[in-house]
């Protein structure tokens, strides 16, 4: 019997192939691996192939030895090619963990691929509002119809924690908690994170005077305690209040039976981790009115952000002319959405359309969801390693409860849309591969192989990291909540907003922006998971023209034009009377 090796002679894990090592070393091989007397003579990054037959004459003499001086050197080099063995075995381990994973889409996207390719026109509605009734809506949240507020029952702070969304509708429903309790806001402090890490605190992320000058009709607003209230131990006479003694979507008669008396008796009250504490219905009129305002309204970018957000606005547009060119770019920009450059192209030049992506893929989301991605048993010991640290609540929930299969949640469209399942989603919607796409958001989880299949089949996708220079994003370098500030401007500013989960804070508050500022002419794309769950699980038959029409169908529902259902959230769903005006009803 004939018997062929061959090695790769090396300790560099990124030059083994696995496949060939697997088929190299097969079990016949390695019952007659003694027969490689000189393998272990090679230099380190030597390739090789060493053939034996088992009757050659080499092979007699070999065995007709035997001197000790013959047994010890044998001895050597068995030990040795044993150990060379061993170590690639250990290798191809390493290479099976490292490969990227075979994608449970690889039809569907090799389809996506193949239409893209195509390079058929787009759908005339892509890059617009389906439906014309959404531009009979108007801001009106500016519009006061009540007295300013003394504020004279005492101090209200607020420690809002979670990220830079978060904390956003905290400040709001701080402000509509100071105008129902009659107190006096002191200027939010923002909590630190030990997932976002990030330090910045109210005044390094928005404008202070701004916000306190434009509530000072509704709320009064001051930036520190009186002296006589900074000494006192607010935990020691019972002023703090936490997330824990506040119910979830807590009714406005809540406030008045249990923190207005710790008002009246202490005069002051510090909301700890002040989260969504304030429900969205039933609300006084006026007050939800007032949400809206300080959303829409009062929370102004600094200038370094808007100064910033200019230039990836302008650097996604692909046009040197006068910026202001969006309907949004004033209120996100302010002075800087009329900045010119000195080398303008002419009047006539079109800036470039682009379409601003929110892939909700980090690995808390992932983790959070408990579901599962295509990554077998070492995706799921690291999300549940991760699950323990950041999440014990969560890990103790799946002790005492029943917690549906991941399966099951992927059905029901609980789980975020994969790399994968997005790109299918652009594809069948017909975006062209020649697309501006802006990618929004933190580290993707998985990396950059897990981003393959998107930034394969659209190569026009672009990150702030690509977008800025090294000194221009420098001043922001781990500061996550002011570079989320900048994600937010440029997504809010995108003539397409896409988003791949709807749940998410971020994508909700953009959502709810443009729909606010928007006139009717800034489309946002929110797939409905659990009916892209159903289309995606027939990925192994369903054709690709069935599978386009499909995901249009289903995302066109979701762009349908609605009042705010009740007990939404009026920052995701401003089209109400309390924020904005219906022009329809002066005419139908």
């Amino acid at each position: 019997m004939n018997v062929s090796y061959n090695f790769i002679a090396t300790t560099n894990e990124k030059e083994v192939d696995p496949n060939n090592l697997r088929r190299s070393v097969s079990p016949a091989a390695r019952r007659t691996r003694q027969t490689t007397p000189n393998a272990s003579s090679l230099p380190p990054g030597t390739r090789f192939s060493y053939e034996s037959a088992g009757n050659s004459s080499a092979a007699a003499s070999f065995s007709g030895r035997k001197t000790k001086k013959w047994k010890g050197w044998w001895w050597c080099r068995r030990r040795a090619v044993v150990g060379l063995l061993l170590l690639l075995e250990e290798l191809v381990k390493i290479g099976k963990k490292r490969r990227p994973q075979k994608t449970i889409y690889e039809r569907l996207l090799a389809n996506a691929a193949h239409a893209l390719a195509q390079n058929k026109p787009e759908p005339k509605d892509l890059w617009e509002e389906p439906y014309i009734s959404a531009s009979s809506w108007k801001p009106c949240a500016d519009q006061r119809a009540w007295e300013p507020s003394e504020g004279n029952n005492g101090y209200i702070m607020v420690s809002a924690n979670g990220g830079i969304n978060q904390q956003r509708v905290a400040v709001c429903n701080a402000v509509a908690v100071a105008r129902l309790l009659n107190a006096t806001l002191v200027l939010p402090r923002l909590m630190y994170s030990s997932v976002w890490t990030d330090p910045s605190q109210f005044g390094d992320i928005y404008q202070e005077e701004h916000f306190i000058n434009y509530m000072k009709p509704d709320v009064k607003i001051v930036k520190e305690l009186p002296d006589e209230l900074q000494s006192l131990d607010l935990d020691d006479i019972g002023s703090v209040v936490s997330d824990a003694n506040i119910p979830k979507e807590a009714e406005p008669g809540f406030y008045k039976k249990h923190v207005l008396p710790i008002l009246h008796r202490n005069k002051v009250v510090h909301f700890v981790g002040f989260g969504n504490r304030l429900a969205s219905d039933p609300i006084p009129f006026q007050v939800q009115t007032l949400r809206c305002r300080c959303n829409f309204h009062a929370l102004r970018f600094v200038p370094k952000i808007q100064e910033t957000g200019a230039v990836l606005i302008q650097r996604m547009r692909q046009n040197l002319t006068r910026l202001g060119l969006g309907p949004l770019d004033n209120h996100l920009l302010g002075p800087f959405a009329k900045i010119k450059k000195k080398r303008q192209r002419s009047h006539s030049a079109k800036a470039s359309r682009y379409l601003a992506l929110h892939l909700r893929f980090e690995i808390d989301m992932v983790a959070h969801s408990l579901c599962e991605f295509a990554g077998g048993e070492g995706e799921q010991r690291e999300l549940e390693a991760y699950r323990k640290k950041h999440f014990p609540a969560l890990m103790e929930l799946k002790k005492t409860q029943m917690i549906p299969s991941p399966e099951a949640l992927r059905e029901e469209g609980l789980c975020p849309l994969m790399p994968e399942e997005t790109v299918l989603m652009l594809a069948a919607l017909g975006f062209n591969r020649r697309t501006q796409i802006y990618l929004a958001g933190a580290d993707i989880y998985g990396g950059k192989s897990r981003l393959a299949a998107l930034t394969s089949l659209f190569r026009n996708l672009v990150t702030k990291e690509d977008l800025l220079s090294s000194f221009e994003i420098k001043p922001f370098a781990n500061f996550s909540s002011q570079l989320a500030a900048l994600d937010f401007i440029v997504c809010t500013a995108a003539d397409v907003f896409a988003m791949t989960d709807s749940g998410s804070q971020f994508s909700s508050l953009i959502s709810g922006y443009r729909n606010y500022y928007g006139g009717g002419k800034m489309p946002t794309i929110r797939p409905n998971k659990r009916r892209l769950a159903d289309i995606f699980g027939k990925n192994n038959t369903i054709e690709w023209n069935a599978f386009e029409q499909r995901v249009r169908k289903a995302v066109r529902q979701t762009k349908r034009v609605f009042s705010r259902p009740t007990g939404r959230s009026v920052y995701r769903y401003p089209r109400c009377q309390e924020c904005m005006c219906n022009t329809e009803a002066f005419f139908g």
